[in-house]
């Protein structure tokens, strides 16, 4: 029997996206996926749309929160598979991307997270560029060069089990702070396959909240013992010197991306690869 895969996605007034979310779950190629979707409390019509898909989920609740880490624990404590990952609910997977992920951790027992490619869509699912996925390991991330899209990331459940939950006290970097813990335990494989798209818009926390996400991974380098002469600790000075003019230049990336895509082949459908930048 092929392992039970469980999907998380946590959800707090994204209605305008959340529909592409779940159909891109619920229309994979692979066919043992236990879907969990946990909302905050929504109020912009979020819940109607999960309503009319909950004959297809394993559980879902809306329900004030303690954040999104806190949402996707609450989705793994429920969780019954062997596989486990998280889709936020403005990214969208490609339909192979579970099943290309389950066939990798089945052929390499040693690996204990694999994840692929994504690609930046704008609001109007229109392809911006390539998240710089890239090979990683332990020392890697210690050194500041994750190169992980999180919504291609998918992991062994008795894994995540013996390293721990999400670490619900971190904002932004509470996925940095899971992977650091589980390469430490075991190999993490990149693979050049396209297994998502990764939405990035103004309201976004990799906008808003870019600025936050360096403070944290540097609470999680201290905790393993980094030191203050090293790669991470000079990328992290850096970061705090320049940090409103580094959140300017991703404005401005983001206003130039959509303004160059503005001409491009839109997602034909939710989970389907776009006609152009492949």
């Amino acid at each position: 029997m092929p392992p039970l895969v469980t999907i998380v996605t946590p959800s707090y007034n994204q209605a305008r996206f959340l529909e592409d979310t779940i159909r891109s779950v619920l229309n994979q190629d692979y066919p043992h996926i236990e879907y969990i979707i946990v909302d905050g409390g929504s109020t912009d019509g979020s819940v109607d749309i999960i309503r009319k898909y909950e004959d297809r989920l394993a559980w879902w609740v809306s329900e004030p929160d303690r954040g999104q880490a806190h949402a996707i624990n609450k989705g793994f404590a429920r969780a019954r598979g062997e596989i486990w990952a998280w889709l936020n609910s403005d990214d969208i997977y490609t339909p192979h991307a579970v099943r290309e992920a389950v066939a990798f951790l089945e052929a390499h027992p040693e690996v204990g997270m694999v994840y692929g490619d994504a690609l930046y869509i704008d609001e109007e699912n229109r392809v911006l560029g390539r998240f710089p996925s890239a090979q990683t390991d332990y020392r890697k991330l210690l050194r500041g060069f994750v190169h992980i899209p999180q919504a291609t990331a998918f992991f062994r459940a008795d894994l995540v089990r013996e390293v721990g939950f999400l670490d619900e006290s971190l904002y932004y970097a509470f996925d940095y702070d899971l992977w650091v813990r589980l390469a430490r335990r075991a190999a993490l494989r990149y693979v050049p396959r396209h297994w998502a798209y990764f939405r990035i818009h103004l309201d976004s926390k990799t906008i808003q909240a870019d600025d936050r996400c360096w403070p944290e991974m540097w609470r999680v380098y201290r905790r393993e013992g980094g030191g203050l002469l090293s790669v991470m600790a000079a990328k992290y000075a850096v970061r705090q010197a320049i940090g409103p003019l580094w959140r300017r230049r991703r404005l401005w990336w983001l206003r130039r991306a959509q303004r160059q895509a503005s001409t491009r082949v839109q997602v034909a459908a939710p989970g389907a690869p776009p006609a152009s930048n492949r």
